[in-house]
């Protein structure tokens, strides 16, 4: 059972590098280009949206929400040319890492905060 959570972690490893990958490929449709590369910039991002410490909902975006982005996203892609990006993918040493991931999720955060402050001030 670890080794196939730990091959299943390492696909899934793969699969977020392959859509950084597709997300500036040409060959790649504008609407999956888009949706890969907002999966990938929330995986790679160096932040979590829910952070770990939240206990449940901490692991929920990175057991259910990112691998089913990835899985809504690779259908999007044709399959040949899916096949090449993690050819490509499995052939990069480390993973990136997503500024633009981390700017969007920074900036939600100050938006939720600034929400809150807003409607606390209201009442």
């Amino acid at each position: 059972m670890l080794r196939q959570a730990k091959r299943w972690a390492r696909t899934i490893k793969r699969d977020v590098v392959a859509l950084w990958l597709a997300a500036r490929d040409p060959r790649v449709p504008w609407y999956a280009k888009a949706m890969a590369g907002a999966v990938a910039a929330y995986a790679l991002s160096p932040i979590d949206l829910i952070p770990d410490f939240i206990p449940v909902l901490g692991y929920v975006d990175d057991l259910v929400i990112v691998p089913l982005g990835i899985l809504l996203t690779v259908r999007l892609i044709p399959t040949p040319l899916m096949d090449e990006l993690r050819a490509e993918a499995a052939k990069h040493e480390g993973t990136p890492t997503s500024r633009a991931g981390l700017a969007i999720i920074v900036g939600i955060w100050i938006a939720a905060s600034g929400l809150a402050g807003w409607w606390l001030w209201r009442r």
